[in-house]
């Protein structure tokens, strides 16, 4: 395993988190009706994390 190989996963892994934060953010900012209309998860407001999205089981 070489070392550009190791930066190439951390790359590919900050540009997917960064991705899901991204979208999370866009979909936080729609309205509750519309967010419960594409059938987006309830969100939680944790008042250490902020507000996160809840996944039901």
């Amino acid at each position: 395993m070489s070392i550009l190989s190791s930066i190439g996963r951390i790359a590919t892994r900050y540009a997917a988190t960064r991705a899901r934060y991204r979208s999370e953010r866009a979909l936080l900012s729609l309205p509750i009706e519309l967010r419960k209309d594409i059938g987006w998860p309830e969100i939680v407001i944790d008042s250490q994390n902020g507000p996160r999205i809840h996944r039901a089981p």
